[in-house]
């Protein structure tokens, strides 16, 4: 199914069904990663690659034109070449890899057995994956959230500041669509109670900041799509949303800098408590945090730009 659905988009010329067609191997892919149990990794493509992705995509269609334009130049089959060459080459790599599951395989004998048995008496959480991310690979999941900081930041600048336009407010498209409106009302204070549990809960379950903070984003986003995006940014001015973006990278770092001080090593999580447990749960609760705020200021903010800069486009035509 994800090569049939990679297939039509090639040969689609249809943008909008082609952005269709992304969220839905978006989908399968998330369904593929929940049956191999990565039900973290699931809930981020669903949200990201189905959900806001999308609609970034649409809004992109919207500022130019939604049928590709066939191109009168030559065919070559060179970029064929390569691409065949390139992927012939990825392929064979890969046949000296073990196989999934294979208990022989270096990721079984060394990394995992060392999480698994020693995570939750050195981390206290439950859930692995949390330990892994915000403690043992602190350091990584710190330089993510910069690079998501720097994503939001660059298209910022790239689009401009079109929030800050007088003349984007308008009356929403939806308003008449009573229907929208209503289950709307009813689903965003369920995604955003969803959100908060998957922030606060992903010490014990599948979850953390990335994914709560991407499924905030999405209701946001809903919002602006059926109420329009001048009660939208009422609700979340876009000047607010630029401050919790360094906000939420400055509480991950800062919570590095506290260990530092009290004595221990910079995101060593033992030292912000009397008891390295109590510590560690302190330390993943801060920057868990951090991430959420960052990721859900990013996405809103890119969506808002986005937004902005079609109703000024429209304007200026």
């Amino acid at each position: 199914m994800l090569a049939a659905t990679a297939i039509a988009a090639v040969y689609l010329r249809d943008l909008f069904a082609i952005v269709m067609l992304f969220g839905i191997y978006s989908l399968l892919t998330a369904g593929f990663f929940v049956i191999m149990d990565a039900v973290d990794v699931a809930m981020t493509e669903a949200a990201v690659g189905a959900g806001i992705s999308t609609v970034l995509m649409l809004g992109t269609i919207a500022l130019t034109t939604r049928k590709e334009k066939t191109s009168k130049a030559k065919v070559s089959l060179l970029p064929l070449a390569v691409v065949t060459i390139t992927g012939l080459v990825l392929v064979y790599g890969t046949l000296d890899m073990p196989h999934l599951g294979d208990p022989s395989a270096p990721v079984h004998e060394h990394v995992a057995p060392r999480y698994i048995e020693d995570s939750y008496e050195e981390v206290g959480m439950p859930n692995i994956v949390t330990s892994v991310l915000a403690s043992y690979r602190g350091f990584d999941t710190l330089g993510e959230v910069v690079v998501i900081f720097a994503a939001g930041l660059g298209v910022l600048t790239l689009l401009g500041a079109a929030g800050d336009s007088p003349h984007r407010a308008r009356p929403s498209v939806m308003e008449h669509h009573l229907v929208l409106r209503v289950i709307t009302q009813a689903l965003i204070p369920l995604i955003i109670l969803y959100a908060l549990y998957i922030q606060f809960h992903g010490d014990y379950g599948p979850g953390g900041g990335f994914q709560a903070g991407v499924i905030f984003g999405a209701a946001i986003i809903l919002y602006a799509i059926i109420f329009g995006l001048n009660r939208a940014e009422k609700v979340i001015s876009p000047l607010f949303l630029r401050y919790m973006m360094g906000t939420g990278a400055l509480i991950y770092g800062g919570t590095g800098v506290v260990a530092l001080l009290m004595g221990g090593n910079f995101l060593d999580y033992d030292y912000l408590a009397h008891d390295a447990l109590h510590g560690q749960h302190y330390g993943i609760l801060a920057v868990e945090l951090g991430v959420g705020i960052t990721v859900t200021a990013v996405m809103i903010s890119i969506f808002f730009n986005f937004t902005g800069r079609s109703k000024q486009a429209k304007e200026e035509k």
